[in-house]
């Protein structure tokens, strides 16, 4: 199906912040003389929308609920667009995708990625990644490109977990 297909996404009221978003996705996309097509939109929708990371085909089976087409291709080659863009991060970790929380801005993150919810943070990494360079630079090697990565537990699934050695 091609990325013109028919879809919900006008019909639907997104929140403001989600809203906001999209603005300045567009804006900074037509900035580059490139377009927010439907399917790449609602493709930002739908991560902008979750608070944690969705996998290539979780993104697919929502796209298709809103009838743009169920091969996986439909998917790739929206999220392989966002990240080309700066829009969206791919998490190499856990083979999953994650709406920028700074689009249109240079910077390097790290991503906090919680184990039991998947839930994830990102946060400014400029200074780690200027760590891990210059350790790399004096073992004579060049850094190209980063992905800083942790899990863990974000504090709603901190709160009710055991302590590690606790019994159960």
């Amino acid at each position: 199906m091609t990325e013109s297909a028919p879809h919900s996404t006008g019909a639907r009221k997104l929140p403001t912040p989600v809203a906001a978003a999209i603005d300045r996705a567009e804006s900074l996309l037509q900035g580059q003389g490139l377009r927010l097509t439907p399917v790449r939109r609602r493709t930002l929708e739908i991560l902008l929308e979750t608070p944690g990371a969705l996998g290539a085909y979780d993104v697919l089976a929502r796209l298709a609920a809103d009838g743009f087409g169920s091969q996986p291709p439909v998917a790739y080659r929206a999220l392989d667009f966002l990240v080309e863009h700066g829009l969206v991060h791919r998490l190499r970790r856990i083979n999953a995708f994650t709406a920028c929380s700074h689009p249109g801005e240079h910077h390097h993150a790290a991503f906090l990625i919680c184990r039991n919810c998947k839930r994830v943070e990102e946060v400014h990494a400029e200074h780690l990644r200027a760590t891990l360079v210059s350790d790399a630079r004096r073992a004579g090697f060049e850094v190209e490109r980063t992905s800083l990565e942790a899990s863990g537990l974000c504090p709603d699934c901190r709160e009710g977990a055991i302590p590690d050695g606790a019994a159960t």
